[in-house]
């Protein structure tokens, strides 16, 4: 009986990883697989053919190559005992089959989930791979509902079914568009996950598009902004939340990146002057924020308070929860008709504080750690008083009454 050796090898190296591959041997044929798995060069064990360590990610990836090999051999053997003659190319068009058949979405969605949770700090945020867990939750929801059962083949997946989920999370949940749409980009990253993995053929967005709806982002006028920085609040707890608030509306944070400030993270900037530099925990892009006067003012009125030094903590931010609650009576108390809340005070910074002050959108969007410009230009979109102010000049130059030249006759 011919014998079939199988090896693993890494192949290549993008961006410090590379990939995982089966290599076959039968007789003078050579075949390679892919195992669609990734690793540092340095993690890979060359001898013992696996992955260095004892840590959960090395376990894991160990164990996936222990199975995708005996696989491989089980095959292999069903293969020459049906057709002698066989060859690799025979056995990796029966591997890709095999691979494909009786895959069902939960499966895979939760195969997708225990991965992404050990890349939390290094690919994910752990806010993403909570995402995640919840887009899971609410399609096992509707696949009882719908189905009547726990799980589908991925081969059973279509359009139809992506708009019955997008039809049964609007209608169970109540949620917006948007929302919606983050649901669904979520199922897409994982249906072509395994499309990567050569376990579905066809793809079910390939027909459907997920299209997010422009929104109009609010964010607070100057004269809002002053009135509440310079309102007294006489209760201990509404202007400790007042103070957090204005601090986001000056530097741009958002709640997750506010939440793990502290002292290290104040640096000096390349003009001397003091920086919050930090890497993003939603796109881990770096952000430097040159510290406005009213954000460094607010930083020294907590430089001694107990609670932010017992916490590590720059100024005294509390749960988001919390904090929308406490700005909802803020905004009674000025008598502000907004829906104010922390991320308002993301908004308030890209528009009232920056663009519509005169900061080039590049700068902006380099404060603000967004990946694109394109995200930033959202903000851009409603910044009215900037262009009203610069038509206004324009405005004048044309209605200003013509001065006759002197001819000299």
């Amino acid at each position: 009986m011919k014998r079939l050796n199988i090896s693993f090898m890494l192949r290549g190296n993008e961006n410090g990883k590379s990939p995982i591959y089966l290599r076959m041997t039968l007789d003078n044929e050579r075949a390679e697989l892919s195992t669609k798995q990734w690793i540092e060069p340095s993690q890979w064990d060359k001898t013992r053919q696996e992955v260095k360590g004892r840590s959960e990610e090395a376990r894991t990836i160990n164990i996936y190559l222990m199975d995708f090999k005996t696989m491989v051999q089980q095959k292999f053997n069903l293969l020459i005992e049906n057709n002698e003659h066989a060859t690799l190319e025979d056995l990796k068009e029966i591997i890709r089959n095999k691979k494909a058949k009786g895959r069902t979405l939960i499966n895979v969605f939760e195969e997708n989930n225990q991965l992404s949770e050990l890349e939390v700090g290094r690919k994910y945020a752990q806010h993403t791979v909570n995402q995640y867990k919840t887009t899971l939750e609410r399609i096992k929801l509707f696949v009882q509902t719908e189905y009547q059962r726990k799980d589908i083949n991925l081969e059973d997946l279509n359009a139809n079914f992506i708009r019955k989920f997008e039809i049964f999370l609007r209608t169970k949940y109540g949620i917006d568009v948007n929302t919606v749409m983050k649901y669904l980009k979520q199922l897409k990253k994982v249906i072509h996950y395994a499309m990567d993995l050569e376990y579905i053929s066809n793809d079910p967005f390939r027909s459907y598009k997920t299209a997010f709806k422009e929104t109009n982002r609010g964010f607070l006028t100057t004269e809002e902004l002053a009135e509440i920085e310079t309102h007294h609040f006489p209760i201990k707890r509404i202007d400790q939340v007042r103070d957090v608030f204005v601090f986001v509306c000056y530097t741009g944070l958002s709640y997750s990146d506010l939440a793990k400030l502290n002292r290290e993270s104040i640096k000096k900037g390349i003009d001397g002057n003091n920086w919050i530099m930090y890497h993003r925990e939603k796109t881990n892009v770096r952000a430097s924020i040159p510290i406005l006067p009213p954000a460094q003012s607010i930083i020294d009125k907590y430089a001694n308070d107990p609670y932010c030094n017992s916490q590590n903590q720059l100024i005294p931010v509390i749960s988001n929860q919390k904090l929308n609650a406490y700005l909802t009576e803020i905004a009674s108390i000025c008598g502000i008709d907004k829906n104010i809340t922390m991320h308002l005070g993301r908004h308030t910074f890209a528009t009232t504080v920056t663009l519509t002050n005169g900061i080039p959108i590049e700068t902006v969007s380099k404060m603000l750690g967004h990946k694109s410009i394109s995200t930033t230009q959202i903000y851009s979109k409603v910044v009215d008083t900037k262009i009203a102010r610069d038509m206004e000049k324009l405005n004048k130059k044309f209605s200003a009454p013509d001065v006759k030249e002197n001819t000299g006759t």
